[in-house]
């Protein structure tokens, strides 16, 4: 039986957490299936597009298969689908019951504010894990039915980095709505940190000289390894495990010791 917590967060959150899931979803399904269709003017497209653009939003070429998936959904508008469901979900944990002022009702179950904590950041982690899994799942799908050629198991390489990518984020804003108790500082401090990591991550790559900047940026472990043609990369994806992880029990952590004025 799930703790009690865990149930009310999907329960409370049902609404949100259906709505994300199909928007990822019909991205996925519409992004994809467009494949045989522009793989006729794909040479075109690919001129029209300046090399500073592709090599900023870091995609070799979108010719191939692997190149294709990469512009369309791990390059730059998935993961942003991705983070800002991470994001504002994440909020709701702690900051968006103690703006309302809920949160003395919920601390009155009786379970210590350390385990209150772990069961709301388990219930919205567990949620936007199977939210992140979409693309992979149904790239498992799509891509052999429309005949791409790309290994399954680099497309599964890049979707479980997509989802690691989603627990760091997501550990950065449990520990921000721990700490702060306000979602718009949430919402702030890790919206512009994915924003600043990712710039740091495609600019490190473009400049002589700024190339250690990338090893900084979450995206880099995500997918500067070029997943959809290298394969897995357990080591990056441990990186990103572990900030998620360690981020996550600093938010619990602080939340336990802070002053709510309960």
């Amino acid at each position: 039986m799930l703790p009690a917590l865990v149930r009310k967060t999907w329960r409370d959150d049902r609404l949100a957490l259906i709505g994300w899931a199909g928007g990822v979803a019909a991205f996925t399904a519409i992004y994809t299936s467009f494949y045989s269709q522009f793989q006729g003017a794909a040479e075109l497209k690919q001129d029209a597009l300046p090399q500073g653009m592709l090599d900023f939003l870091g995609i070799a070429d979108m010719l191939s298969p692997a190149g294709y998936l990469q512009a369309t959904i791990f390059s730059l508008v998935g993961p942003l689908l991705v983070l800002m469901c991470a994001i504002t979900l994440t909020a709701r944990t702690i900051a968006r019951p103690e703006e309302d002022g809920g949160m003395e009702l919920m601390l009155a179950n009786p379970v210590s504010r350390a385990t209150f904590a772990w069961q709301r950041v388990a219930a919205a982690g567990s949620a936007l894990t199977g939210i992140a899994a979409i693309p992979g799942i149904l790239l498992m799908i799509i891509v052999p039915w429309i005949g791409m050629d790309i290994p399954l198991s680099n497309v599964a390489a890049a979707s479980a980095g997509l989802v690691a990518l989603v627990w760091t984020f997501a550990g950065i804003a449990f520990l921000v709505g721990a700490t702060t108790g306000k979602r718009a500082a949430v919402l702030a401090t890790t919206g512009g940190l994915a924003v600043a990591t990712y710039m740091a991550n495609a600019i490190g790559g473009m400049l002589d000289g700024w190339h250690w900047v990338r090893w900084l940026s979450p995206f880099h472990y995500f997918i500067g390894t070029d997943p959809l043609h290298t394969g897995w990369h357990p080591a990056e994806l441990l990186t990103l495990v572990l900030l998620g992880a360690a981020t996550t029990t600093a938010g619990v952590l602080v939340f336990d010791r802070r002053d709510i004025g309960v």
